[in-house]
C-alpha cells in the first residue's frame, strides 16, 4: 500500500509572532519551526497503517526550502521518502492552489490512501483536506479520531458534538483528517534522525505537474494583502457607589457610550 501523508511547516504556538515592518508578512529571524501538532497524528497513522498492511509512506509538504526540516522529522519518525515543492512557483498559492499540487502528487504517486492534519495551526483555514479529496473524486473523512481498515474499506469514528462520535465506513481510496485522539505520536530516535538523512527526497515544479499558471501567487483567488495586530483594547472601567448607583450608571454607559441599548 502506498500512504501519502501531506504535513506543513508553521510556527511553534509558543513563537511570539509580531507582522514584518510593511505588512507583507510576519518577522520570521526567531521564528521557530514545526510540523503542524495535527500532521502529527497523520503521520504516526500512516506509520501505522505501513506496519499493518506494508508499503510505504510518503510525506509531502509545499513551502519554502525550510519545509524540508519538518519533512526531516516526519523520516526520522519512520516515513520512508518524502516529496518536497520547495520551487517558487508554488509559492503564495492560496488553499485552492495548495490543493492542486497536493492533489497532482498523489496522482503522479499513485497513493491509495492520504493522510493529513484536520487543519494546519498557522492560518486555521480546514480547507485542503477536503478541496484536495474533491479534485480527486476521492470520498473524505474529517476530524477523524479512530481508524481500522481492512482490504478496501476502512472504518473511522468522529466527534459531532455532545460526547456524540459518528462511526463512518470509507472505501479506499480516500482522504482522511485526523485530530487528536486518534494516536500518540512517537519519537524520533537517534537511529531515525540519522536515517532521516539519507532517505530520499523528491522534488517537482509545477511543470513536472501539469500545474503551471494554476499555482502560486498570480493563479490565488484569495490573497493575503497585509498582516497586523488586533487594536489594543481599551482599558476597563470600574464604577463606584452603592449597588444601586452603579446599576444605574451602567446603564447609562450602554445607552449612551457603548450604544448597545
Amino acid at each position: 500500500m502506498k500512504i501519502g501523508v501531506f504535513l506543513k511547516q508553521v510556527p511553534d504556538t509558543e513563537t511570539k509572532i509580531r507582522p514584518a515592518g510593511d505588512g507583507s508578512g510576519i518577522e520570521s529571524g526567531d521564528v521557530k519551526w514545526i510540523v503542524s501538532p495535527y500532521d502529527e497524528f497523520a503521520v504516526e497513522a500512516g506509520l501505522q497503517l505501513k506496519e499493518k498492511s506494508g508499503g510505504e509512506v510518503v510525506v509531502v509538504s509545499l513551502g519554502p526550502a525550510r519545509t524540508l526540516d519538518a519533512a526531516r522529522t516526519a523520516l526520522a519518525m519512520g516515513a520512508d521518502r518524502a516529496v518536497i515543492l520547495d520551487d517558487e512557483g508554488f509559492q503564495g498559492s492560496d488553499p485552492l492552489g495548495t490543493s492542486r499540487a497536493l492533489a497532482a502528487v498523489a496522482r503522479k504517486e499513485g497513493f491509495d490512501i492520504i493522510f493529513c492534519g484536520r487543519q494546519a495551526i498557522d492560518e486555521d483555514n480546514n480547507q485542503v483536506p477536503q478541496i484536495v479529496a474533491g479534485l480527486l473524486d476521492w470520498p473524505h473523512a474529517s476530524w477523524v479520531n479512530s481508524f481500522e481498515s481492512e482490504g478496501e474499506m476502512a472504518t473511522v469514528k468522529r466527534p459531532i458534538g455532545g460526547g456524540k462520535l459518528e462511526v463512518v465506513k470509507v472505501r479506499l481510496p480516500a482522504v482522511f483528517s485526523c485530530t487528536k485522539g486518534l494516536n500518540e505520536p512517537r519519537y524520533a530516535s537517534l537511529p531515525g534522525i540519522m536515517k532521516a538523512k539519507s532517505k530520499p527526497v523528491a522534488r517537482y515544479t509545477p511543470a513536472d505537474l501539469e500545474l503551471d499558471g494554476q499555482v502560486g501567487a498570480s493563479a490565488a483567488v484569495v490573497q493575503l494583502t497585509s498582516y497586523q495586530m488586533p487594536q489594543a483594547r481599551p482599558s476597563g472601567r470600574m464604577l463606584e457607589g452603592e449597588v444601586g448607583d452603579q446599576v444605574k450608571e451602567l446603564v447609562r454607559l450602554l445607552r449612551q457610550e457603548a450604544k448597545v441599548l
